[in-house]
């Protein structure tokens, strides 16, 4: 079955939350975002990147603005294809979907940032358009944050919430280490 991996929103902003403090699950993200990418590049599998661009000038993700920038480990080479998303799914207003059919590619490798909110809008996007899809478990990573009544939820929590709502309905949810291996 021919697979894609799929590298979201894996850019700058994220990286200055990180450096300012932000309570952040999964610190080895980076670490197994750049072994899956080394794997399928090696096996000439299809990597795709989806980034993020706010709309409001304010936005961190903003177009022009330094957040909307690749971190260095996640830099597309000259032969991966870059998508441009307004929303939180990768599937919307892109040709992700029309790109990968025409690939004939049937899985997906989901992995980047945030793991409750776009590798998630996108992995449930995916599941329904009919992907077998596989989300890394250890390649994503979520912040802290309040709900609306107030009730704070840790960096983990957020994580293991989002994995667990993703898996067996949405995803197969493994670790990078079991992903490499086939």
């Amino acid at each position: 079955m021919k697979t894609a991996l799929v590298v979201i929103d894996v850019q700058m902003a994220l990286a200055h939350d990180d450096a300012n403090g932000a309570e952040r699950s999964c610190p080895q993200a980076e670490k197994n975002i750049t072994a899956l990418l080394s794997k399928f590049r090696e096996r000439g599998d299809t990597v795709v990147h989806v980034h993020h661009h706010g709309r409001d000038p304010e936005d961190p993700f903003y177009e022009n603005a330094e957040g909307s920038l690749v971190q260095p480990y996640a830099k597309p080479t000259d032969i991966e294809t870059r998508y441009i998303k307004y929303a939180s799914s990768a599937f919307t207003g892109t040709s992700l979907e029309a790109d990968l059919r025409a690939q004939n590619i049937e899985r997906l490798v989901m992995c980047g940032a945030t793991a409750n909110h776009c590798v998630e809008s996108a992995t449930r996007a995916a599941a329904d358009l009919g992907f077998e899809t596989i989300y890394a478990a250890d390649a994503v990573w979520a912040y802290a944050i309040t709900g609306p009544d107030g009730a704070e939820h840790s960096a983990e929590e957020v994580h293991s919430i989002s994995l667990s709502t993703i898996q067996g309905e949405f995803a197969e949810v493994l670790k990078t280490e079991q992903i490499l291996l086939n």
